[in-house]
């Protein structure tokens, strides 16, 4: 099978005509969705599965119609990590040696059993917005000058998230935080935060109860102020996270919001700079 890997960014407003033939393109995740539309435009024709704000991406079971789609398509994109292992499922019962196939953990290295939430991670869009435009010259070569046109309008709407991550990093690189699940993990790391409590935050993720230390540990962390605030998952939450949420209320430890799909309205760099300012604000920082 061949495969390639793909990138996330938002939708261009470059006008060129339509291919006669648009490529078909299914993507696990809307953000993903998002990018084969910016850097596709009329050429693609895209299919994003999870775009509800409500859906967990690891427990999703993919209708008949998914699967169907899926075995039509040109192009599949997923996550990779085991994130949307149920997309893996789908392609794997759908062989095809002509479909294009990404998986964006590939393209960064992670792996089954790391962190699988990608997006966050800001080295990780220009090379996944390269891999995006190969995967769609090799399913339309007369399409090159247009895709790669596209991919640069991208890159410019990202270089703002850029410029935000090494302003906080510049002034508050090794403050101490939490999360209860590590969703923000890879965009924690580039803002140079300490995140504490990782064991916790790895059981909330993978649907298990953490140990009675990690709890502990967790909220004594929170009620005596050494962690300066907690990323929450706002899309997915069960009475361990709610009772962490209610805790860092009452010790005065701001509470910053995190999902794991695009909201409605938002694109890819908003949706980011969105989450970084939250962060700056929570920090103290004043311009945010």
């Amino acid at each position: 099978m061949k495969r390639f890997l793909v990138a996330l960014g938002i939708a261009s407003a470059l006008a060129f005509p339509a291919a006669a033939q648009p490529v078909s393109i299914v993507a696990a995740e809307n953000f993903y969705g998002e990018a084969a539309t910016a850097i596709g435009g009329d050429r693609v024709v895209v299919e994003s599965v999870i775009i509800a704000p409500g859906t967990d991406p690891h427990d999703f079971d993919p209708p008949a119609s998914v699967a169907r789609a899926v075995a039509d398509a040109d192009i599949v994109i997923m996550n990779g990590a085991d994130y949307d292992h149920w997309m893996e499922t789908l392609v794997e019962s759908n062989d095809e040696d002509s479909r294009i196939v990404v998986n964006v953990a590939e393209l960064i290295g992670v792996e089954d059993g790391d962190n699988p939430h990608i997006w966050y991670h800001p080295l990780a869009m220009p090379a996944l917005a390269d891999a995006l435009t190969e995967a769609l010259v090799a399913a339309d070569p007369a399409g090159q000058a247009e895709f790669e046109a596209r991919r640069d309008a991208l890159f410019a709407t990202l270089a703002a998230v850029d410029e935000r991550i090494a302003e906080l990093l510049a002034q508050f690189e090794g403050t101490p935080v939490a999360a209860t699940e590590p969703v923000f993990g890879y965009m924690a790391e580039a803002l140079g935060l300490a995140m504490s409590n990782e064991a916790f935050q790895t059981a909330i993720m993978n649907e298990v109860e953490p140990s009675a230390s990690d709890i502990a540990a967790m909220e004594d962390d929170i009620r005596g102020g050494r962690v300066k605030v907690l990323f929450y998952n706002a899309q997915v939450e069960d009475a361990f996270t709610r009772n962490l949420a209610e805790l860092a209320n009452a010790s005065g430890v701001p509470i910053v919001g995190v999902t794991e799909t695009q909201p409605d309205g938002k694109t890819f760099a908003e949706w980011m700079l969105d989450t970084i300012h939250a962060t700056g604000k929570a920090l103290g920082d004043p311009s945010s």
